[in-house]
């Protein structure tokens, strides 16, 4: 029997759970994340919010860089209440939170409700991790947290498969989707998941908060720490364009029916498996990250073990860079596609490395203490991600706005866009006045305005994230020692 096989077999049932569990979440949240931004900034006739970049890079980066912060308070609410209290509690904020966002028409209402679907996300993630951590031991931690980190792959690929195929039939199936999946879990933690033994925590959530706020000030007193963790807000900024800008940058910019003509000529039925109504939705070629990650993360952190954490984390961020600079660079969804797998490459390399490099710096008997600040930079790239994608890409690379720009400069008379004339309504008003069709006019503006200068940015942010962690190794380190 191999050692792989008896660690399995080690397992007890509340692990099996446990990480079932997360995937169901994962498959919940990405199912909806993925699709997000196109939800909130899509022409209103067609079902979406057509709320502006700007909105929509508030709504997500506000709320999940809050989500970040709020384990602090919702892990001690479960150290104090219970574990299947909590689970029970999260799922019910979440299945509900999921089928009410499927309600919301106004930029406050979806607002709110996002941040109420991340209170649930907050108080699940504590727990589940914790729940790991007390159902594995010295032997079993390393696969047992392996097939974990698998599993939220695993959900977050499906997710967004299901998702792709529902919102082409109606957008609130997509919500309705994620709400029912989340009741999965409810029969899991009700029948199957026993509560692993804890230390009651006796202090009241004011105190435990505080004890965790005092024991990251003292981390972060540490400077060496911070100039880390503040470097590595650009490698989130970064990642995180995946879910917050290039879904919409794909949907706005590139006509995907080449490729699926393409596929088709080798195989109809995967054209047709990936594809919808003869063209691929933008969420099926950024899913593809999640793709490679999950059949190639063992291979890939095999292969950069040799690496010091640091050198592994540059490269990585460099090939990351060079595939979104790709993806962004022209309008032809093929390199795009090229330019994700690129980047998912880059994710491999880099985003393990994180956590483990912010153990490695710390002191002996401080790896906890530093290891609770890794949230730090990851709240923070979220929150950025949201300004690129929000104002930045609104100035830099909306259609809707560089196509108001246009109008406003030929002194056209065109309505404004609202609840009864659509974004759609006035690219087709606007073509017919210029006597061109959508998709020439789109050409048009792309090579009027170009809007993939965007990738001067994001290559921009890459290089500097690693020119930053080179000069933090050769010279703030060595000042250390």
């Amino acid at each position: 029997m191999s050692n792989f096989t008896k660690v399995i077999k080690k397992f007890p049932r509340t692990f099996w759970v446990a990480i079932t569990m997360e995937v169901f979440e994962r498959w919940a949240w990405y199912g909806v994340f993925m699709v997000l931004a196109i939800y909130l900034t899509g022409s209103r006739d067609t079902g979406a919010l057509g709320f502006t970049q700007t909105q929509k890079g508030s709504i997500m980066g506000v709320v999940v860089a809050i989500l970040y912060f709020m384990p602090l308070l919702t892990g001690a609410i479960a150290d104090k209440f219970g574990y299947k209290k909590v689970l029970l509690l999260a799922f019910g904020i979440l299945s509900s939170g999921y089928l009410l966002m499927g309600y919301m028409t106004t930029y406050s209402s979806m607002f709110l409700i996002f941040l109420f679907v991340a209170v649930g996300a907050a108080l699940f993630k504590p727990v589940i991790s914790a729940t790991i951590t007390k159902t594995t031991d010295d032997e079993t931690s390393s696969i047992g947290f392996g097939l974990f980190y698998m599993m939220v792959n695993v959900g977050g690929f499906i997710g967004p498969l299901f998702a792709s195929k529902l919102r082409a039939y109606d957008w609130s199936y997509v919500f309705i989707m994620a709400s029912a999946i989340i009741l999965v879990n409810f029969i899991l933690v009700i029948f199957f998941y026993k509560e692993p033994k804890r230390t009651i925590n006796n202090d009241s959530l004011i105190d435990s908060v505080t004890k965790v706020l005092k024991n990251i000030f003292v981390a972060l007193s540490d400077y060496k720490l911070v100039i880390f963790l503040v470097i590595m807000v650009g490698f989130w900024t970064l990642l995180n364009q995946l879910y917050y800008a290039m879904p919409v940058f794909i949907d706005q910019w590139m006509d995907t029916k080449p490729l699926y003509n393409d596929i088709a000529a080798i195989s109809e039925g995967l054209a047709k498996a990936i594809g919808s109504n003869g063209i691929i939705l933008p969420e099926m070629i950024t899913n593809l990250d999640a793709a490679f990650i999950v059949l190639f993360q063992i291979l890939v952190s095999t292969f950069v073990m040799r690496f010091k954490p640091l050198n592994a984390m540059m490269g990585g961020i460099i090939i990351g860079g060079i595939g979104f600079s790709l993806s962004y660079a022209t309008a032809n969804p093929l390199y795009a596609s090229l330019g994700i797998i690129i980047f998912a490459f880059g994710e491999m390399s880099s985003s393990p490395k994180f956590t483990e490099y912010v153990g490695k710096i710390a002191p002996p008997g401080k790896e906890a203490l530093y290891m609770g600040t890794s949230f730090l930079p990851v709240a923070a790239g979220n929150y950025f991600a949201g300004l690129i994608s929000g104002p930045v890409y609104q100035n830099m690379s909306d259609k809707v706005t560089l196509l108001q720009r246009e109008v406003a400069a030929r002194g056209l008379t065109v309505p404004e866009v609202s609840e009864t004339f659509s974004q759609n309504d006035y690219m087709a008003n606007v073509a017919a006045q210029l006597q061109m069709t959508n998709e020439q006019l789109t050409q048009y503006l792309w090579n009027t305005y170009h809007p993939n200068n965007l990738w001067y940015l994001i290559g921009g942010i890459s290089l500097a994230t690693v020119v930053l962690l080179y000069i933090y190794d050769k010279f703030i380190l060595k000042s250390k020692k």
